[in-house]
């Protein structure tokens, strides 16, 4: 794989010094319109809805979606989750990566080319550099022209507007562990805390360097998904795909001319293909692991050919066996469907039914029982026997709830604190139990015995083990 220079990247005079590569030059896109683009731009559009939009959603009477490292309390809707649910984390994140295998294995980077932030932000940091500096060929006049008092003012409110987007991510970014509109009011105090002041910057130029700057180089060098795609890649996985039998030999030629005569491919070699290209490469050499597979030569060609009165597809979603056997669409979805497609399919339905069900029937509250180590095994009055345990009781509801604590396991044991419990909304009580059995009934040691849980306003029952000691 290779990247050849091309006519969508401006030649700059590099002299190469000892111990160091030239740096690569800089690359124009043009903009690609057709259906790829748009539905690009769709993705965009959905994406940071649900970014933006989310932490100013209300759910009751507190934020929809809220990960309150202070407290330790994650809402998410009408769940309220403690840090003992991290497993609900542990299966979000495998549900995650199966996704990525699946659809990676089926059309190649698709996550990469219409729904990664790094690909998104691009998108809009450079559609703001196309309103301020114009289109590629004027940015690239300008910038190769000495400097001047209107590129400076254009670079410079290009520039704002993007530090203005990307702050904005770093505060909406914090706005998801701290509640937002809290978060709003104290900015507008210059009252922020010094965590939360650091990750809104810390996200935002992280933004401002990755879509403003960096932009190919993350996709190129840095994404690590870049590097491993191919090992999920197989012949019968969609990619963007050049025709070289019907495209070769590649040549110009006015529209009048006739293709059955002209000894020349469909490929007219505008070059537009790579001109469009967010990376730089030209499909044209086969594919690359720097293709982000977005499409926009696909639609940049099929304009092409709409042009030239050729028919569209030169450049194409297709697969390697479809495009060497020439299969028809449905050939090409038959083979599509394979068997490790629907292995993938039917592991990452099971575990997202398996977390549905699991959250279904989650008890709406949580118990820790711990022996209190500071109180030893005693006998008080009454020749009794009494262990000191302290429970944590969280419920995990947004209403308050009651709760009634029994214990059994041992001959005579009893509970001499109160049995029934108040805990305020997703709030979490810590209270000491002490629990009593007849000296003569046990012997000496330790025992077996359990705490049993049950709320009086919900459905929910928890059972807790635990051990009674007897001194000798």
């Amino acid at each position: 794989m290779h990247t050849p220079d091309t006519p969508s990247r401006k030649v700059i005079p590099i002299v190469p010094q000892e111990g160091f590569l030239p740096s690569e030059d800089k690359i124009y896109p043009h903009v690609a319109s057709g259906r790829f683009a748009n539905w690009r731009w769709v993705m965009v559009f959905l994406t940071q809805l649900v970014f933006y939009g989310m932490p100013w959603l209300e759910w009751g009477q507190r934020q929809a979606v809220l990960f309150d490292l202070g407290v330790r309390r994650f809402f998410v809707f009408g769940l309220v989750l403690y840090p003992q649910d991290f497993v609900y984390l542990a299966g979000v994140l495998i549900i995650s990566a199966l996704a990525l295998f699946l659809f990676t294995t089926v059309a190649g980077r698709l996550w990469c080319g219409y729904t990664c932030p790094q690909t998104v932000y691009t998108e809009i940091f450079l559609w703001i550099e196309r309103k301020i500096e114009g289109g590629r060929s004027a940015r690239m006049r300008r910038d190769a022209k000495a400097l001047s008092a209107d590129r400076v003012l254009r670079k410079t409110a290009k520039h704002a507007a993007w530090l203005a987007v990307a702050l904005w991510t770093g505060f909406t970014f914090v706005g998801y562990f701290t509640p937002i509109r809290d978060l709003g009011l104290e900015f507008l105090q210059l009252n922020m805390s010094s965590w939360e002041t650091f990750w809104t910057l810390f996200y935002g130029f992280a933004t401002y360097g990755n879509a403003g700057f960096l932009r190919e180089q993350i996709c190129k060098h840095m994404c690590p998904y870049a590097q491993f795609q191919s090992v999920m890649f197989d012949k019968d996985t969609l990619i963007v795909t050049y025709d070289q039998e019907r495209g070769e030999p590649r040549g110009a030629r006015s529209r009048q001319a006739d293709l059955a005569t002209s000894n020349l491919g469909s490929c007219v070699d505008c070059s537009l293909c790579v001109q469009v290209c967010p990376t730089g490469i030209d499909i044209r050499n086969g594919l690359q692991h720097d293709c982000i597979g977005c499409g926009a030569c696909v639609d940049v060609c099929d304009t092409v050919m709409d042009k030239m009165g050729y028919a569209p597809g030169l450049i194409r979603y297709t697969t390697e066996n479809a495009m060497a056997q020439h299969w028809t669409p449905s050939q090409t979805l038959r083979h599509v469907l394979r068997p490790r497609v629907l292995i993938y399919a039917a592991v990452l339905g099971s575990i997202v039914l398996a977390m549905v069900v699991s959250l279904s029937l989650r008890t709406p509250f949580k118990v820790n029982v711990i022996r209190d180590r500071g109180v030893m095994a005693r006998e008080v009055a009454g020749g009794r026997i009494e262990n000191v345990y302290r429970l944590q009781v969280m419920n995990a509801t947004e209403a308050t709830q009651r709760y009634q604590i029994t214990v059994s396991g041992l001959p005579g044991l009893l509970m001499t604190s109160d049995n029934v419990v108040t805990v305020a909304p997703t709030e979490e009580l810590s209270l000491p139990v002490r629990l009593q059995a007849p000296a003569g009934a046990v012997a000496p040691g330790s025992h077996a015995m359990q705490f049993e849980i049950t709320s009086l306003d919900a459905p929910g029952h928890l059972t807790e083990k635990s051990i009674f000691l007897v001194p000798r």
